[in-house]
């Protein structure tokens, strides 16, 4: 199978979809490997380093794009994309077709093979390719939040973990999954007082286990979740429901009730986002402010650590790329129920349900699709 993996184009975004140590793989296992001039760039990943280990460095995107049975890649198509689909063609990436309306249709109408690396999951319900960029993504929530705080950048002027006899900052955390553990850690280490609402009471407990009491635990309900934010300094928006739109939990009436200068980073937004008052922003141009709260809404919040989180996401997608490239995608999704899960739109068909849901479209399911 011949693998191309092409330069990102979405801005300010700096991973790189494969590493060198993935071209050696491929090569090894008997495949074509092409790559962008410039796609490590980014992540600090040379021409030549790629070119060592077997890949072929093509300067045109379109070559790539044209050439490749499976196109890799970190974040979703963008609409000058949109004219290389076809038929033939595998995609392998972030889709997060939820939030995408016009991608996904471009996906149906040129049939091509649509994998999503959210939605791989395991029996456990696990994400295991969504997981590490999650991880990274809550811990720089807080991080970012941290820097918006500081006066000279608009916020309350606050020092997170205060000093002796001042207290320190209040960061509240809704959603305890993977991100929302993530921003806690951050949190805790920082010294921040931390507040985590979920509806799984298990999980509440489970982490008020493992941070020793160095935080507080509180049921996700109206009345709960417009307190905290009401008292929060900096807030972190991390729920997540697997393939579907996030739920706009923190309503615009929260955020009026917020202190001037106070800080909201919704990890959600690239689903949509569970703030309602947060729109997309980017790495340039990260933040605007309304109800004269910071609102951080940056899509692609790890590509600001590309070699970090390159190295993160590469370390569990490429196994997956490889069986792909090694059995054929039908095989490949016939034989691993996880796998399986990741397919959205296969031949011009919708096979996740969440995505055919939100656009109201024809939903056929996965085993249907591919004969099983």
């Amino acid at each position: 199978m011949i693998i191309g993996v092409p330069k990102e184009i979405k801005e300010q975004e700096n991973r790189v979809a494969l590493t060198p140590a993935g071209v050696d793989a491929f090569v090894r296992a008997g495949h074509k490997v092409l790559v962008e001039a410039g796609a490590g760039a980014g992540a600090s990943f040379t021409d030549d380093e790629y070119k060592e280990l077997g890949a072929e460095i093509l300067q045109e995107a379109s070559k790539v794009w044209e050439q490749a049975d499976m196109i890799l890649k970190v974040k979703e198509p963008l609409t000058s994309e949109y004219k290389y689909f076809r038929e033939d063609l595998i995609i392998f990436t972030y889709l997060h077709l939820a939030a995408e309306e016009e991608l996904t249709k471009a996906l149906i109408d040129t049939k091509t093979v649509a994998i999503a690396y959210e939605t791989v999951q395991n029996p456990d319900r696990s994400l295991p390719l969504l997981t590490p960029m999650s991880e990274v993504a809550g811990r720089m929530a807080v991080q970012q939040g941290s820097i918006y705080l500081e006066k000279t950048r608009g916020g309350k002027g606050l020092l997170v973990d205060g000093v002796p006899g001042v207290s320190p900052a209040h960061i509240v955390v809704v959603g305890a999954g993977i991100v929302g553990t993530g921003a806690i850690r951050r949190a805790v280490g920082l010294g921040a007082r931390v507040t985590v609402l979920d509806v799984n009471v298990d999980r509440l407990r489970y982490l008020g286990e493992v941070f020793m009491g160095k935080l507080e635990t509180l049921y996700s309900n109206n009345y709960n979740l417009t307190q905290a934010v009401k008292s929060a300094d900096l807030v972190v928006g991390a729920v997540l429901i697997p393939g579907s739109k996030a739920p706009k939990l923190v309503t615009e009436e929260m955020v009026a009730q917020m202190e001037p200068g106070s800080v909201i980073v919704d990890v959600a937004i690239d689903q949509g986002g569970c703030v309602q008052t947060m729109k997309p922003t980017t790495h340039t141009d990260p933040i605007f402010r309304l109800h004269d709260v910071i609102h951080y809404g940056v899509t692609n919040i790890p590509g600001a650590v590309p070699r970090t989180s390159t190295l993160a996401l590469t370390n569990v997608t490429l196994g997956y790329a490889l069986r792909i490239a090694n059995k054929g995608w039908k095989k490949a999704l016939a034989d691993e129920e996880p796998l399986r899960k990741g397919a959205n739109v296969l031949e011009g068909k919708v096979v996740y349900k969440a995505v055919a849901d939100t656009f109201g479209l024809p939903y056929t399911p996965v085993e249907e699709a591919l004969g099983l």
